[in-house]
């Protein structure tokens, strides 16, 4: 009997890098619009943070990270790192024989199809926004939109901290989001992937009548159309009532460094740490030996 290759393809499962644990929001959105998949995620959490690093060495870690999951047989690969999708998705492309998402690309469509008022505002790290990807991105789908970017790097320890909704958050927030606020922008980007866990401040901040835009939920959105329009969705792994979980040991994380503190700060973000967790090290010419 001759095996169904188009079927092993789409049962095989969507692999996701990040440099630490704000990708984990990505594979939240992902897992949400696409229940029946499985997600194989690498957090290279031994050399982040990747906005310090030049481009040659981001780019050399971003093809090491997807090689890595290639390696481990997936359909699709997602690039759930702001910083290597607005520096490494050629060098990504060229280096593996799959769909590659970034997270700029989605995030920046999905707020030029949800501004009225054409006046956009994307918040990230230092490094996302001196890349201008967003801005460029943005202007891609419709030049006469006009963009404010900020900085927001003390986002990313509250959100690992767990203190999104502190009295410091909401202090830190004001000051952040000042500028923004007096650009008088109907939507905002939320350019890095630990801002969602600090959703829910970076609203009260800016007020309700700013649509917020969650650069993972967009990717997840536009990553469902492309399997679909692909057939390469995944077969329903189950035809009962019950839910897939989140972390359930159809998913395999993998990181580079620290797995106690990923699990952790995993736990706060999704509400449940992974079940299948492994240390892994990346070296050389994408060579992969385990700690």
């Amino acid at each position: 009997m001759i095996p169904n290759l188009q079927n092993d393809f789409r049962n095989l499962p969507i692999g996701i890098f990040d440099s630490g644990v704000g990708g984990l929001t990505v594979y939240r959105a992902l897992h949400e619009y696409l229940p029946d998949e499985h997600f194989v995620y690498l957090g290279d959490t031994a050399r982040v943070p990747y906005g310090t690093k030049s481009l040659a060495t981001v780019e050399r870690y971003a093809i090491e990270n997807s090689r890595f999951l290639a390696s481990h047989g997936i359909k699709m690969l997602v690039v759930a790192c702001n910083t290597a999708s607005a520096l490494a998705l050629p060098a990504i492309r060229a280096a593996v024989n799959l769909d590659v998402a970034g997270v700029i690309g989605p995030g920046a469509r999905a707020a030029v199809k949800a501004t009225k008022e054409k006046r956009i505002g994307v918040i990230a790290t230092e490094a996302t926004v001196s890349s201008g990807a967003y801005a460029q991105a943005i202007a891609k789908s419709d030049e006469n939109v006009s963009v404010i970017e900020r900085a927001c790097p003390l986002f990313v320890s509250l959100a690992e901290e767990g203190w999104a909704d502190s009295i410091e958050a909401r202090s830190i927030a004001e000051k952040y989001l000042k500028d923004i606020s007096a650009a008088n922008v109907d939507t905002l980007v939320l350019g890095c992937t630990h801002y969602p866990i600090l959703k829910r401040v970076i609203q009260e901040t800016v007020g309700q009548n700013v649509r917020l835009i969650d650069s993972g939920e967009a990717t997840a959105e536009e990553v469902a159309a492309l399997l679909k329009e692909q057939n390469l969705s995944r077969e329903s792994f189950s035809q009962s009532a019950n839910v897939r979980q989140l972390c359930d040991d159809l998913d395999h994380f993998y990181v580079t460094d620290a797995a106690t503190r990923f699990a952790r700060v995993a736990e706060r973000f999704l509400g449940s740490s992974p079940k299948v967790l492994e240390a892994v090290e990346v070296w050389g010419q994408d060579e992969l030996r385990k700690s």
